[in-house]
């Protein structure tokens, strides 16, 4: 049974304003994929797609328009605020920048004990003890828990967050572009990291990025989007090397190749030549295009 399944979901915004009519604007439009558990999923897509917009629906911190989306066979969209607050302890979200997520005014042990105080978890002493914990879990020495976010560096306060995350233990983790606000050489260190967490865990991830290079070396599956939808899913090996849709070839020629003997082969992508209300068909065994 999946732990994660989406269907059909929707998100529309209405522009307003008195001079013209109202601008209509689908940010997703019928998505639908299913993660395992213990899964790496990847969401990509060039910006504007769609994906951040999907993240953030999934765990209703936007509300959709329409569709459905079961944690565990139950449908997120339907709960009532007291039981989406409890579903939430399984459901937690990894920020794409390190130095907007984290409140400038708290020290780390604020940051990592306002989870457990909100969910009224453990006594005081407790958390103090699970935010040391959580501190060394995510590779930070134990003195960090006083210090305050502006005293470390890029990697380091993605590590405060991502330990943040992990404080009511969760099962699912949506990664939104966790390390594309890091220097390369962090970078590495950071999804070493998030893949070590999800052996000695048991975490499922959705991995929203637009490094396909990232995607290919920790997904296991991947959706394409482009314009709010999907435009093609297949496991990570099958996309990579026998992509169907034309604006899936057209992203995976962009990715730079490091040998500089190699001249880039970029194919270009016509909008038009594209029917995105086609429906997704399976056109080999787990491999879907429109």
């Amino acid at each position: 049974m999946p732990l994660l399944e989406v269907e059909g979901l929707g998100k529309r915004y209405e522009q307003r304003a008195l001079w013209r009519p109202a601008r209509v604007t689908d940010a997703v439009r019928d998505v639908s994929f299913a993660i395992d558990p213990g899964e790496t999923f990847g969401l990509v897509g060039e910006s504007g797609s769609g994906k951040t917009t999907t993240g953030r629906c999934v765990l209703r911190l936007i509300e959709p328009t329409s569709g459905h989306v079961r944690f565990r066979g139950e449908d997120v969209l339907a709960l009532d605020r007291k039981r989406l607050r409890a579903l939430r302890r399984q459901m937690q979200m990894v920020f794409q920048d390190p130095y907007a997520s984290l409140n400038p005014r708290h020290r780390v042990s604020t940051i990592l004990e306002e989870p457990l105080d909100i969910h009224q978890v453990g006594t005081p002493t407790w958390r103090r003890a699970r935010a040391i914990e959580l501190l060394e879990l995510v590779g930070l020495d134990r003195d960090a828990i006083t210090r305050y976010p502006h005293e470390f560096s890029g990697g380091q306060r993605q590590r405060i967050g991502i330990a943040r995350a992990l404080a009511l233990e969760p099962s699912l983790i949506v990664a939104d572009e966790p390390v594309s606000a890091l220097d390369v050489s962090v970078q590495a260190q950071i999804v070493n990291l998030l893949a070590q967490l999800q052996q000695q865990l048991s975490l499922t991830y959705l991995f929203i990025s637009h490094d396909l290079r990232l995607v290919r070396h920790i997904c296991t599956r991947v959706a394409v989007m482009y314009r709010g939808r999907i435009v093609e899913l297949a496991p990570v090996a099958a996309l990579f090397d026998s992509p169907r849709h034309p604006y899936t070839r057209a992203l995976l020629s962009a990715v730079p190749v490091p040998d500089p003997d190699v001249p880039p082969q970029r194919i270009a992508f016509d909008p038009a030549s594209v029917d995105l209300d086609a429906p997704l068909t399976e056109v080999a065994p787990g491999h879907y295009s429109r």
